[in-house]
């Protein structure tokens, strides 16, 4: 027994012992939008990424006069450098006046460290800014409208939530659209990507999803040029859609439910848990509202068999939860940004694996 003790008190002292044992479990959460503040009505249609420079962007809609999903809405953003633990105050990035600035899909090239952020005016067209400054600042936009929706389509949403790079450098922004321009809002929709190949300098229209059956959508990486888009389902349906594309989102499978994955009509997000040196074995982290009859419990989880089965499901919130967007900071936590309590504030949780892999 004293040999046994004498070896763990000079294993606690060799260097890098304390980083090879498992990380307790742990989950804070935090307001970083609430209803009233600023002036505004709600804040609504999260977005949230990590940058490689350490700094973590929070993205939403500001709606200045109720909470419709048109008129006075602006796009604002929170910016933390330690990694979602504290945020510098709000900033307005894009403000039309009495128009709907949102649908915020932040992308980032990886390379060069450009934030590219896509989102919609009005729902009728597809404007962009950049950063180059780990988002201190923002560029003017640019309407690129022409290589994002196609002339016959309208009423168009990048995400919600983020885009992605996949391995080859593609930049990849998932996009929803109205596809019969004589029918007004709420008519047939679609799930699809538009992406660049050339660095955010030009882009253009990828593969859709099936006709009237899913909208609202996020995709994942799963291997070179392979992707899966989960997605928003039509028809009230209580069920996630699915697709599946092998040619880096030029084609892509025909939308399908998915009876093992229950919720209500919202949008839900999706993040690819990069191990160093194990790209093969990443977990795939996923959140939406599960119950089927209504958006509450806001549930996150996890596949470990590229999107084929999702055998961890942890409920995070059970009360009202809606839309949400996934990052991973440099400490290898887990964000997840998400509307909380029937729209009364955004709220960020923070986590790690071991708190989502556990049983309580």
């Amino acid at each position: 027994m004293r040999s046994t003790w004498f070896f763990l008190l000079i294993a606690t002292l060799l260097p890098g012992f304390q980083s090879t044992q498992a990380a307790a479990p742990f989950l804070t959460q935090q307001v970083l939008f609430k209803k009233g503040d600023h002036g505004y009505h709600t804040f609504r249609i999260p977005a949230l990424i990590a940058t490689p420079q350490g700094a973590v962007l929070a993205f939403c809609e500001a709606r200045k006069n109720n909470r419709h999903d048109d008129g006075d809405i602006d796009l604002v953003l929170r910016r933390s450098e330690d990694g979602g633990q504290t945020w510098g105050p709000m900033q307005i990035i894009d403000d039309q006046g009495d128009h709907t600035a949102g649908n915020p899909c932040p992308v980032i090239d990886q390379r060069t460290g450009t934030i590219f952020l896509p989102y919609s005016i009005d729902n009728q067209r597809v404007h962009i800014k950049q950063s180059h400054d780990d988002g201190r600042s923002w560029s003017d936009p640019v309407d690129i409208t022409k290589g994002a929706l196609m002339e016959n389509w309208h009423w168009v949403g990048p995400g919600p939530g983020h885009g992605i790079q996949l391995q080859n450098g593609r930049l990849v922004v998932p996009c929803w659209a109205g596809v019969e321009k004589e029918i007004p809002y709420g008519g047939p929709q679609i799930s699809y990507i538009f992406y660049s190949d050339d660095g955010g300098e030009s882009w253009q229209l990828g593969g859709t999803g099936s006709h009237d059956v899913s909208d609202e959508c996020e995709v994942v990486e799963l291997a070179p040029n392979t992707m899966y888009m989960t997605a928003r389902g039509c028809h009230d349906r209580p069920e996630r859609v699915y697709h599946f594309s092998t040619d880096g989102g030029v084609n892509w499978t025909d939308s399908k439910f998915d009876p093992r994955l229950p919720a209500p009509p919202c949008q839900g997000s999706i993040l690819r848990v990069s191990q160093e040196g194990k790209r093969d074995q990443d977990p795939i982290v996923a959140a939406w509202p599960s119950n089927p009859k209504g958006r509450t419990q806001m549930t996150v989880l996890v596949s470990y068999d590229a999107c084929q089965s999702w055998p961890v499901a942890k409920v995070i919130h059970e009360g009202g939860a809606a839309y949400s967007d996934l990052a991973l900071n440099q400490q290898q936590e887990i964000l997840l940004l998400y509307e909380k309590d029937h729209y009364a504030n955004i709220t960020l949780a923070r986590f790690n694996m071991a708190w989502l892999t556990s049983d309580d």
